[in-house]
């Protein structure tokens, strides 16, 4: 069976002795002219008046400020920006009025094939792009306390945009719920400390921090809530099918867009099981979501989803980029000697108190219930000495993982990262 990883995939020779269970997403077919289909959005928008007449009550303006998802992340950006940019020129609007705002949140700045590959070969020399700094105090404007005390840092640029405008996609996240909507603001374009403190330990640490749920999210709660203080004038936000390709598309206002994929998601990518597994093997989706370790995590958390108490997580992504270029803290957090069970407590106590500590935090919380072994270009005395586990194929984990929890082990295969996700009947 084939298995996405990288940006190739890899082959899996699954044994006819082992049992097997393989959860493949249900097939979405693409939108046939995904461009063209963005542009209708913009004038059958949900919620919200056509872009056009929100331009024409503008009456002037100096600056239409569009955020765009990050390297890091598969939507087809370029896709996007071309219908939203066609559309905009047919309104009269010159490109040098457009600015497209990277929302990198604290991921690494954007490399020049980066942004090529986000604005696409027709865009990338037309459009002003740049990069959000969450370090950048220049450019971030304080607008006071959130209701739970949370500081709100966001960026100067977009505040002060004459028409802000979102875009990205929605799918479920393994702490926010889901991606898109209010989240290209918070982390996207945020402070960093607006971003830790959103983060933290304890919202971290919430039963409803998990994929698939939001509603009782504190997460995602205090980024709407800022959201709707900062506003936004029009969103657009896409579903894609493992092959990275548009399946739905919603544009208007930026509760009721999210609502409507968020619903769409619920429907096409949870599948209930049983009773957990021995054994769960997960990726990220491959490229770009498996670029480092770092980002593999989500991987693990999914399958936590669906393994035992005690069993055995094979998680597959290439990690080309390694443990994940500036990840600092989270590399030494992996190589500092502590137990998943002691970095737990040190974090929730705020005895460790670090950027980015939600990645390490979800990880040692996955590693107190199964074992990990990591399938990817990385050597093994680079997973570090927090009990992360090498082998060099998914047939040598699984054989070593079958020796453990015995010949009929219950495996469960997950082709397609967050395309499916097992959900534990209850």
């Amino acid at each position: 069976m084939r298995f996405d990883y990288g940006k190739e995939g890899i082959e899996i020779i699954l044994n006819s002795n082992w049992n097997t269970t393989i959860l493949s997403s249900i097939r979405k077919d693409p939108i046939k002219n995904p461009k063209e289909s963005i542009k209708s959005a913009l004038k059958n928008p949900l919620g919200t008046d056509p872009l056009k007449k929100i331009l024409e009550d503008k009456k002037q303006f100096n600056r239409i400020c569009v955020i765009v998802s990050d390297a890091t992340r598969p939507v087809p950006s370029y896709i996007i920006l071309e219908g939203l940019v066609e559309e905009l020129n047919e309104y009269g609007v010159s490109d040098d009025k457009i600015l497209v705002l990277i929302a990198t949140g604290l991921h690494r700045s954007s490399r020049k094939e980066d942004i090529e590959r986000i604005l696409g070969k027709q865009l990338k020399d037309r459009i002003n792009v740049r990069d959000h700094d969450a370090t950048d105090k220049d450019n971030l404007t304080f607008l006071g306390y959130a209701s739970d005390g949370i500081p709100i840092y966001v960026n100067k640029t977009f505040l002060e945009s004459d028409v802000k405008i979102l875009t990205g996609y929605v799918e479920p996240h393994f702490f926010f719920g889901f991606a898109g909507g209010r989240k290209s603001i918070i982390p996207g374009i945020a402070g960093v400390e607006t971003i830790l403190t959103n983060h933290s330990a304890k919202n971290i640490a919430s039963e409803y921090a998990r994929f698939g749920v939001y509603e009782q999210n504190p997460m995602a709660a205090n980024s709407t809530e800022i959201s709707k203080i900062i506003g936004t004038d029009f969103v657009i936000n896409v579903c894609i099918n493992e092959s990275h390709e548009i399946v739905n598309i919603a544009a208007g206002d930026l509760e009721r867009v999210h609502e409507n994929l968020v619903r769409y998601q619920m429907e096409h990518v949870f599948r209930e099981i049983a009773l957990p597994y021995d054994i769960v093997i997960c990726g990220n989706g491959g490229y770009p979501l498996d670029l480092n370790l770092y980002q593999a995590v989500k991987s693990m958390a999914i399958g936590e989803m669906a393994v035992k108490e005690g069993g055995t997580i094979v998680s597959v992504n290439e990690c080309s980029e390694g443990v994940g270029i500036g990840q600092d803290e989270f590399k030494e957090m992996l190589f500092s000697g502590m137990g998943p069970k002691e970095i737990y407590q040190k974090i929730l106590s705020e005895e460790l108190i670090l950027p980015d500590q939600w990645e390490i935090q979800v990880l040692a919380r996955v590693l107190m219930k199964a074992e990990i072994y990591v399938i990817s270009k990385l050597k093994e005395k680079e997973l570090g000495k927090i009990g992360l586990k090498h082998a060099d194929t998914v047939e040598e984990a699984i054989e070593i993982s079958i020796k453990k929890h015995g010949p009929n082990s219950r495996i469960l295969l997950l082709p397609n990262g967050p395309q499916v996700l097992p959900l534990l009947k209850k």
